[in-house]
């Protein structure tokens, strides 16, 4: 069924609509309809923007609802995060913030007026012997208008798609976060199975020489196995906790809501893989982050034909206006009214545009150079995840069909030849002490395959796909390297 739903996933576009109006704009919740949708085809889950205390109610109570039981699939987690998580809905009032600015350029420069009085002689309105009115307008910014529109059009379209980048991301950190957790508690389990084990070992060690049948070497050897178990089953036991709180942290839980339960098992793997052949191809017509950096580039390329088309005119005013005078003579008042328009613009005398034009210039290749980066890292981090989710299908695999039966035999057989006392007690401990670092690496490697098949959706559609990757490699090295928990 995940299997399923993920492909289905993986099938599905993930392209941001274009202009909007400026009701669109006014809205509420300008924008995030579409971040919505988008969303929801990429992670399969609802998230909402939340503005109002009815809505919060409705959330918490949902959320209450959901960790109510224990949180056994990645799913319940992933959805709980999207509701719950308070930095995505500061987020979102980026998103509103960017509306916002979107909906100001739509609006005309409002005018400015002045209006004076001269005159002489006590107050009074027959003192005053002209009146003057001025309405001064900006004609370069009605002139420049329409590409102001279309410059913030498109930086709240990058919006929406930051909005929806970082809902992606937090889907995909949950994932991860659910995936290490719950592995973290299946090593606490085999630990402490194999502590069980050697306990009895150790407490049999002790009466075998008490009655002279085992030497104080041997007996030293099934101790220290034990008080190594003992402290690798601590050490599990305290990253369990600190990965549970990272999930925790994601899915924004505090309280009471904290004492949620999440298996000690993962899911077993798969019968099959899922076959994207042209996941690069796929990757480039979805990945997010790419989109925002063609948007940029667009961004930046109509800011700088607006920069070259006021190079030299950077102030550009109209002031229209009228002028009143009255006088007073022989007992009759005369009034003459007279119009008056002025234009008011900046000379280019020292500063001919040459540097605006020159940073312009540069921002526009630098938005290229960024945007042709991007693709050729968005190739290769959906290349470098399908690979390693394959690649860790067949190592998890590997552990599961032939490690860990291998040393389990071994373990089987050192026991029969211990009982009939063909061996010693140090070769048993030896196969006991293998195996228990072969299954704690069988149950790394099925995290790694787990974490990989996560960050399959990330590398197509953004979120942090990289970094995840990185993540586990570096881990995979440690652990080759160290043998285990």
């Amino acid at each position: 069924m995940m299997n399923a739903r993920l492909a289905a996933t993986l099938a599905l576009p993930l392209v941001l609509g274009g202009c909007v109006s400026a009701t669109e704009y006014a809205a509420k919740n300008a924008g995030f309809s579409s971040v919505e949708a988008k969303t929801a085809e990429a992670t399969g889950k609802q998230t909402v923007w939340v503005q109002n205390q009815q809505q919060a109610r409705v959330v918490s109570d949902r959320v209450k609802t959901l960790i109510a039981k224990k949180i056994t699939d990645v799913e319940t987690a992933v959805q709980v995060a999207l509701l719950n998580n308070k930095g995505l809905q500061a987020a979102y009032a980026d998103l509103g913030d960017s509306a916002a600015d979107a909906w100001q350029s739509t609006m005309l420069v409002n005018p400015t007026v002045a209006i004076g009085f001269n005159g002489i002689g006590a107050p009074g309105i027959e003192a005053f012997r002209s009146v003057e009115g001025i309405i001064a307008s900006n004609i370069l910014a009605l002139a420049t208008r329409q590409r102001d529109i279309a410059i913030a059009d498109t930086r709240f379209r990058q919006a929406q798609l930051n909005a929806a980048l970082q809902t992606l991301q937090l889907a995909a950190d949950t994932r991860r976060a659910w995936i290490n957790a719950v592995a973290a508690w299946e090593t606490v389990a085999q630990l402490n199975q194999a502590q069980a084990a050697a306990d009895a070992a150790s407490e049999l060690a002790q009466k075998l020489g008490e009655t002279g049948a085992m030497t104080k070497g041997s007996q030293a050897r099934e101790h220290v196995f034990y008080a190594e178990l003992a402290g690798q089953a601590a050490k599990a036991r305290l990253e369990a906790r600190l990965a549970k709180e990272e999930l925790t942290r994601l899915m924004g839980l505090w309280g009471s809501d904290i004492d949620y339960q999440i298996p000690n098992r993962l899911p077993p793997l798969p019968k099959g893989l899922i076959k994207l052949d042209l996941i690069e191809a796929e990757a480039l017509q979805r990945r997010v982050d790419l989109q925002m950096a063609k948007l940029d580039l667009e961004a930046t390329a109509k800011s700088y034909k607006l920069t070259e088309a006021t190079r030299y005119v950077t102030d550009l005013e109209l002031l229209t206006g009228f002028e009143t005078e009255r006088e007073k003579e022989d007992g009759e008042v005369e009034t003459e009214t007279t119009g008056q328009a002025e234009l008011e613009f900046v000379i280019p005398i020292f500063d001919s545009g040459k540097a605006r034009m020159r940073k312009a210039e540069l921002a526009y290749m630098r938005a290229a150079n960024l945007l042709a980066e991007k693709a050729v890292n968005v190739r290769s981090e959906a290349r470098s995840a399908y690979q390693a989710y394959r690649a860790n299908y067949d190592i998890a695999g590997h552990y599961r069909n032939n490690v860990v039966p291998l040393r389990t035999k071994i373990e089987e057989e050192s026991l029969l030849t211990y009982n009939a006392m063909i061996t010693n007690a140090f070769e048993l401990l030896a196969d006991t002490r293998d195996k228990v670092n072969s299954i704690l690496l069988a149950v790394n490697a099925k995290r790694d395959f787990w974490l990989a098949k996560a960050n399959l959706a990330p590398a197509i559609y953004g979120g942090g796909a990289g970094a995840a990757s990185r993540e586990t490699e570096v881990a995979a090295a440690a652990e080759s390297g160290g043998g285990g928990h």
